[in-house]
């Protein structure tokens, strides 16, 4: 049996949930046995509608209202020994990555981190992964009776069927490992990890009293907002809005790069993305070596005209 562990963040099953456990299903369907979910918290959707993804059963483990990745992942590991889970699957976001190791290390089960692709079953259990900051892919063979994975987001696409899943909520209790005195929501409504288009601004942006226009442009898009770390590190824009190796990690179907040169570092955060353009009027910036498309010309001329565009169009 697969077990999918499904992200519940703010009571919102995520996109890369449903990726994950249309991967799991996959899996399932490859190894001749079922696949079925896992949900802590509550949630403000009908869980059963999961059954569209391919899962027969959805666990909904409620009671804990916040995330603590300890006590989750010894809920989620007594689940799968109780199921006989032969594999786990968790999305690679920041939920994913707190659980996976913990969830392996209490099930004594080899882990596969940023999985790319579906295993090869053909001879043992292979799992792509990307490396090297997405520059080399390695294959990894699990040889443990019970195996977990984690999926990078974006790499598998959702896909919608028919079906109703079997729901059955147990409530538990968990004892927290540490206790949260206070919390405060980030500014923005979009989660940069779970948005489907991105746009993002550098140091060609001249200061922070600029970004209105990167702010109309990602609105117009419904996007999320980012910035390169140099902008971060002047507290031009807060800190959690870095993507870069050293920030987040995304991988959207559409990246828009305003006035960032594109170092290395940069661009090991979001070459993952479906799709790159950028805004740049240096013709020698690094970014147009590995952009889809590139426009060459003044952000403060470009940036302006295409939100009008987007609006005319809309």
């Amino acid at each position: 049996m697969i077990l999918i562990y499904a992200d519940n963040i703010n009571g919102t099953i995520k996109k890369s949930s449903l990726e994950v456990i249309t991967y799991g299903v996959a899996i399932g369907k490859q190894l001749g046995t079922e696949a079925q979910a896992i949900v802590v918290g509550a949630v403000n959707s009908d869980l059963s509608e999961l059954g569209k993804y391919g899962v027969s059963t959805v666990h909904q483990l409620t009671g804990p209202d916040t995330f603590d990745a300890q006590a989750f992942s010894k809920l989620i590991a007594d689940k799968a020994t109780e199921l006989d889970a032969s594999v786990v699957v968790f999305s690679h976001s920041l939920m994913g990555k707190a659980l996976a190791a913990r969830v392996s290390v209490r099930l004594k089960a080899g882990l596969v981190t940023g999985a790319v692709a579906l295993p090869d079953t053909t001879s043992g259990f292979v799992v792509k992964k990307s490396v090297f900051s997405g520059k080399a892919f390695a294959n990894i063979r699990i040889q443990t009776p019970v195996k977990v994975i984690s999926l990078n987001p974006n790499a598998y696409t959702v896909a919608v069927g028919e079906g109703e899943a079997n729901v059955m909520a147990t409530p538990v209790s968990i004892q927290p490992a540490v206790k949260v005195i206070s919390n405060s929501k980030s500014s923005g409504d979009r989660t940069l990890t779970e948005s489907e288009i991105v746009v993002s601004a550098g140091r060609g942006m001249k200061g922070p009293e600029n970004w209105g226009m990167i702010e109309e442009l990602a609105d117009v898009l419904q996007a999320g907002l980012a910035c390169s770390r140099p902008v971060a590190d002047a507290h031009w824009r807060p800190h959690h809005e870095h993507v870069g190796q050293t920030g987040v990690a995304i991988a959207p179907n559409l990246y828009i790069a305003i006035g960032i040169s594109g170092a290395i570092q940069h661009l090991a955060g979001v070459n993952r993305s479906k799709v790159i353009v950028v805004i740049n009027k240096d013709p020698e910036a690094p970014f147009f070596k590995a952009a889809d498309y590139g426009i060459v010309g003044d952000a403060f001329e470009v940036v302006p005209k295409l939100t009008a565009a987007l609006k005319a169009g809309a």
